[in-house]
């Protein structure tokens, strides 16, 4: 039984020290299973074994956490910025608002105020007034009959950076069509969406299309069409609500 095994604890050994060779240190070829072979072999492990081990234990600990801290350096996360230009523009087109010369302000501002009142008077005594809302619509073609004629004072200098051309005089004539093209109309409602349709075609000639005005200017003619066009669009929509509540009544005063 001893005879027997002798060779099966001999060649569990060998497998085992076979691995460790594979794991630890390089190839070495076993050409017997005498004393000697296994004596080299063992030196062999030893020798190679006791390098990594002393390496690993003389390197101080900062060396690995430096390491470490390379190894797993994380992406850098980048915030994004938001954009600073709109608000950038935005106070300098209240600046150049308030750069304004004051009677062009103060008249411009002034002369919003029947656009306001219109709807708010009606929004106050709650009853729509056909009245008051065909006089708003009188005033706003007024409004961009004007507006349309100033290109035709800011093109005819001589010095103007406007020449007088068919562009600059023919399309100032454009709102005053429309405008007149709005009186004609026997409901309110459709003057009113004439013209928001002639004020928003002069601000564009006055923004992008033709030669630029001054700064302080544009800035105050797109505050001047919001507010006359949501005036506008206001007196409508009191329109539509008001006259369904004044038909109601009726009908229940007739019952």
């Amino acid at each position: 039984d001893k005879t027997n095994m002798f060779p099966l604890v001999q060649r569990c050994c060998f497998n085992t020290l076979f691995k460790l060779q594979k794991l630890t240190g390089p190839r070495l070829p076993l050409h017997g299973k005498n004393k000697t072979t296994w004596s080299s072999f063992a030196l062999r492990l030893r020798r190679d074994a006791c390098p990594l081990s002393t390496s690993l234990s003389l390197k101080p600990a900062s060396v690995y956490t430096t390491k470490l801290q390379a190894f797993h350096t994380s992406l850098p996360v980048f915030k994004k910025k938001t954009p600073a230009e709109p608000k950038a523009e935005s106070q300098q087109s209240l600046g150049s608002l308030k750069d304004s010369p004051k009677p062009a302000l103060y008249l411009s501002l002034g002369g919003l105020i029947p656009f306001v009142a219109v709807p708010l008077a009606m929004a106050i005594q709650g009853t729509y007034c056909p009245a008051l809302a065909f006089a708003q619509v009188t005033y706003g073609a007024a409004t961009a009959s004007f507006l349309g004629g100033m290109r035709w004072g800011f093109a005819l200098p001589e010095n103007s950076p406007a020449k007088p051309d068919w562009l600059n005089l023919a399309n100032s004539t454009v709102p005053a069509l429309l405008a007149c093209q709005a009186l004609l109309f026997k409901d309110i409602t459709q003057g009113a969406v004439m013209l928001v349709l002639a004020l928003g075609i002069t601000l564009h000639y006055d923004i992008t299309l033709l030669p630029t005005y001054p700064r302080w200017f544009k800035v105050l003619r797109v505050v001047g069409t919001v507010v006359m066009v949501l005036s506008l669009l206001a007196t409508v929509a009191l329109k539509a609500f008001l006259e369904v509540e004044q038909s109601d009544d009726r009908k229940i005063w007739q019952n």
